[in-house]
């Protein structure tokens, strides 16, 4: 397991995304449309024969896009145009990748002009293209994206199926799911996309790093609030998105943890003003390239006369680093999501640990499609999810948390949460722009 902080340098030739985050956005489409070419050339056919699947049909129209499709669609395309239609059919060549769609799609191979049947409408014509296509692939199974347990794989929206299946006529019946395709392809990161990763969490530590600091949080005067509504501004001012609202929130003596839907929280409000003795505790995500990171650190605000924090939560969070010591240790390509949250949580329970596991696989969507390792609220296994096996070439947010008692708080329960990106490769897992091993320190004046 590596905690460095170092990256692999991308392939390739172009704008290289570990140089600086956020690229310039024509810089941006250049590096993801390069990702995207070497995605259907290295990664798709494997996954293709993954999933037993020859031919995949990924649709959807304008305003109502398959989450899928959005990360098939060049860089400038912001969005479906009327209706896109994209086949991928997987052949001893490897796989062909074509669009019936009224407009040109990039590098997808043209397979329809709207004025080539002039007797047909254009949506007849457009549907009688994807027949034909199929006709000459003449495929086993042809997979769509439909899905009861992930979102992500359950673009495929009624009519578009409906009309799909009259369009197919005899191999409709030879259509099935490409629930395990779509994940894949969603969860399956390129070395180039993993480097960009560590270069998009450095990005994040060192916003957490300046909100934590007096430039911005004024001992006695500044709210939590007013730290969470900071961290969105400043990554508007560098140009990346958050894809969730900041959370900060705060832990103080005297004020133990409370009872919200089975679990135990902070009690202390989130608009409450930052005192000295307080453990300020943070979670944001940001989004560039395509692509989405998950982060929870952790601050204490020194009390008069204190020069380090207490022990007992510099011990409250070294046993956070330990569970995820263990949480780490269980995940092992090959295992379920299920079975790795049952390994960590037998290690936990074996080390005296009373803590919660809620990591999920991060990528093209923060809480990204793959397999579940518990959720705050699941902390037997996640049904569905759960039950999803986990692969290498991957990227997760170890997401987690502990209850320690603080002797310097009156043996008050503190709860360490902590959430930090990482890779699972061919050589374990490497934590993205290393991970947090001290609480950062916020001098009260």
């Amino acid at each position: 397991m590596t905690e460095t902080t170092g990256h692999r340098s991308p392939g390739g030739v172009g704008p290289d995304p570990t140089r600086t985050v956020p690229l310039p956005l024509r810089e941006q489409a250049d590096v993801r449309d390069r990702w995207l070419t070497q995605r259907l050339l290295d990664l798709l056919p494997g996954l293709m024969d993954r999933a037993g699947i020859d031919l995949w049909v990924v649709l959807g129209r304008e305003y109502n896009e398959d989450p899928v499709l959005r990360t098939l669609l060049p860089a400038t395309w912001l969005s479906a145009r009327r209706r896109t239609i994209l086949l991928f059919h997987r052949s001893d060549d490897g796989v062909t990748a074509a669009a019936v769609s009224r407009y040109p799609v990039g590098q997808f191979q043209p397979a329809w002009e709207a004025d080539e049947q002039p007797g047909l409408s254009a949506e007849a014509s457009q549907w009688a293209a994807v027949r034909r296509f199929v006709d000459q692939a003449s495929p086993g199974r042809i997979g769509v994206d439909v899905s009861e347990v992930f979102a992500h794989a359950d673009g495929l929206s009624h009519t578009e199926h409906g009309l799909l299946m009259a369009a197919l006529g005899p191999h409709a019946e030879r259509v099935v799911s490409a629930e395990a395709l779509a994940v894949g392809w969603l969860e399956t990161r390129l070395p180039e996309e993993i480097a960009a990763l560590h270069a998009m969490n450095r990005l994040v530590h060192e916003v957490i790093d300046e909100a934590f600091s007096p430039s911005v949080i004024t001992v006695g005067e500044t709210t939590a609030l007013d730290v969470a509504w900071w961290i969105r501004q400043r990554f508007a001012d560098l140009g990346v998105d958050p894809w969730f609202q900041p959370t900060v929130d705060l832990q103080r003596a005297g004020s133990p943890l409370v009872d919200e839907q089975g679990t135990a929280l902070p009690g202390v409000a989130y608009d409450a003003t930052i005192c000295p003795g307080d453990l300020v505790h943070c979670d944001v995500g940001l989004s560039s390239l395509g692509l989405m990171t998950d982060t929870q650190r952790n601050a204490y605000v020194l009390a008069p006369g204190e020069t380090a924090p207490p022990a007992g939560l510099v011990a409250a969070h070294a046993v956070g680093n330990r569970m995820q010591d263990l949480t780490t240790g269980a995940l092992r390509p090959g295992r379920t999501g299920d079975e790795v949250l049952a390994a960590a949580r037998a290690a936990a329970a074996e080390a005296g640990i009373d803590g919660d596991v809620y990591s999920h696989p991060v990528g093209v969507h923060g809480h990204g499609a793959g397999p579940a390792i518990g959720m705050w609220d699941s902390q037997d296994g996640v049904p569905g999810a759960g039950s999803v096996p986990v692969h290498p070439a991957t990227v997760w947010a170890l997401e987690l948390c502990v209850r320690v008692p603080v002797p310097e708080w009156g043996g008050q329960l503190v709860r360490m949460g902590l959430e930090q990106g990482i890779a699972l490769t061919t050589d374990g897992v490497v934590y993205l722009d290393g991970r947090q091993t001290e609480l950062i320190v916020i001098p009260a004046r």
